[in-house]
């Protein structure tokens, strides 16, 4: 190699494509404000154990709240969000701004910040889940009697209820919400004060920079504490879950609505640019996309995740953004849907036409003969030999005939084989728990209610509790600054 030739590769190599490859500070906006909080908490928790004396505290704490004011943007440039604000601060205050980093490093401090940034959004992602919930009760309670055709693998298959097919995704969503509120259990500990991975000889108080930050308490092994992301696997993992369940939502009122069983707001549907008679469910499209986003970023965050050696990596500065892709995804997906549901038009005529069409009623025909005395299984080859021919009584005597050798009064009666073919009666007969009979889903609609109250609560006691730290740290910041 020539020396010219050794002077281009030495140009092209140095400083500029590391630095920019190894920086996070563009993507680090989103935990801007938490890591102001983080320091703040800190430096505090430095000041009450005399590590750090109160000038020197308030001095800090005050250029904390410059950089806070000037915002992400105004930051000097460094490697990390966590490095150019101590920058900043050290710009304002001098070399003392620098014992703001003592006791800790920046593996406890950016596991902090993600902890306290994600947990406000699988609140958020909870809330959204919460509202589609609360439209998919308000629209089953509404539509409790209206008739419906069942499906299984997409063929006519049962009778039964607009309210009875909401709930379904109701009750699948309650497990959703169940699983983020233990996602938020789980990532509302604190890693702050494990330093680089084993502790630090500062006698500094885990537990009070943990009240002070709103978590439930602290991640007791320094180095578990800097090297889990199992709480950012368990989130996004959760996330893929309910942008499975939407998705599922999504795909049965696109075919629904191809039916015209049911017809979507204006706002949850577009028009073809070229077909003036076209209203297309495109949100519900998009809705029902966002699983294989959340799929996609959980696949990589656990691959990303796999074989890591314990304590910190850098692989980690690669892991996190697929949770915010996934939370962020799976939240809109949420909200989308929870319009679409509420604002909907079920076409009740075509549905009730199509509750029978296919003989649906079927089965309950099976079952009246079964509860008379003729094997289930007789009963449902004699069915199905009457299919072929019709969905009616003629066509079900001269089944019977045909498989039992008796004509069909010989069993049950005519009146209650005409009941059993209505696809009405067919669904007040199904008041087993769990069913769509009026009694049957009187039960579910209050159980449900019941649940949503209670996650409710549930949520609305993790933001009073966030909120309260949040002014608890700000009166004893105001005690310095």
């Amino acid at each position: 190699m020539s020396d010219g030739e050794d002077v281009v590769r030495r140009e092209r190599f140095s400083g500029g494509p590391a630095r920019e490859f190894l920086s996070s500070l563009a993507a680090d906006e989103r935990i801007f404000e938490a890591d102001v909080a983080v320091d703040r908490a800190h430096v505090v928790m430095l000041a009450e154990q005399g590590i750090v004396d109160d000038e020197t505290a308030s001095e800090i704490l005050t250029a904390l709240s410059v950089v806070e004011v000037n915002g992400h943007e105004a930051l000097p440039d460094g490697e990390d969000v966590h490095a150019a604000i101590e920058t900043a601060v050290v710009e304002e205050v001098g070399p003392d701004g620098g014992r703001m980093h003592t006791a800790r490093s920046r593996n406890d401090e950016v596991a902090t910040c993600i902890r306290y940034r994600l947990r406000e959004d699988l609140l958020d992602a909870i809330e959204a889940t919460l509202a589609l919930r609360e439209a998919l009760v308000a629209r089953a309670e509404e539509h409790a009697e209206t008739l419906a055709p069942g499906y299984t693998h997409l063929q006519p298959a049962q009778p039964t209820t607009v309210g009875h097919f909401l709930l379904s995704y109701e009750r699948a969503l309650a497990r959703d919400t169940a699983r983020l509120l233990d996602a938020y259990e789980r990532t509302n500990r604190s890693p702050l004060g494990a330093a680089a991975f084993a502790g630090t000889p500062f006698d500094v108080d885990r537990e009070r920079v943990a009240d002070l930050l709103g978590f439930d308490g602290v991640l007791a092994n320094a180095t578990d504490a800097v090297s889990a992301r199992d709480f950012l696997f368990e989130s996004v993992a959760a996330l893929a879950g309910l942008a499975t369940t939407v998705s599922g939502l999504a795909e049965d009122l696109v075919v629904y609505s191809n039916r015209g069983f049911v017809e979507l707001d204006d706002d949850y549907a577009s028009t073809s640019s070229i077909m003036p008679q076209k209203k297309n469910p495109d949100t519900l499209e998009l809705a029902r996309a966002v699983a294989g986003d959340a799929h996609a970023g959980l696949s990589g965050l656990l691959t990303t995740l796999k074989g890591l050696p314990r304590a910190y990596n850098r692989d980690l500065q690669r892991a996190t953004p697929h949770a915010w892709d996934a939370v962020d995804a799976a939240t809109d997906a949420a909200d989308v849907a929870g319009g679409a549901v509420a604002t909907a038009t079920w076409n009740e005529s075509e549905l009730a036409a199509a509750a029978g069409e296919g003989f649906t009623t079927a089965t309950g025909v099976a079952d009246l003969l079964a509860s008379h005395g003729v094997p289930f299984r007789t009963a449902h080859e004699m069915v199905a030999t009457a299919a072929e021919s019709g969905a009616d009584y003629d066509a079900l005597d001269a089944a019977a005939e045909s498989v039992l050798g008796d004509p069909l009064d010989a069993y049950v009666d005519r009146a209650a084989v005409e009941a059993a073919l209505d696809p009405a009666e067919s669904v007040a007969s199904r008041d087993s728990a769990g069913g769509p009979a009026p009694e049957a889903m009187a039960d579910q609609l209050a159980a449900a209610a019941d649940a949503l109250d209670a996650d409710r609560e549930a949520v609305e006691a993790a933001h009073e509790s966030l909120a309260a730290a949040r002014e608890t740290l700000q009166s004893e910041v105001n005690e310095y600054a």
